[in-house]
């Protein structure tokens, strides 16, 4: 096994908080040729620990 390091622990607590509070990623990209568009594609990412999920539906719940 390795050591955690400084850095490693920071990075782990960063990743910690964000499974708890939860975060949300939106993205757009739109394809096109000569100013026609072709595709669009659209991103929602919720990136969230089970657990929160499930106390955040509890509160919404009561």
């Amino acid at each position: 096994m390795k050591e955690l390091t400084r850095d490693d622990a920071t990075l782990l607590e960063l990743v910690d908080r964000l499974l708890n509070k939860g975060v949300v990623l939106t993205g757009e990209a739109t394809i096109s040729v000569a100013g026609v568009d072709l595709i669009y594609l659209g991103l929602n990412v919720v990136l969230a620990a089970v657990e929160s999920i499930e106390k955040s539906q509890e509160r919404r719940a009561s």
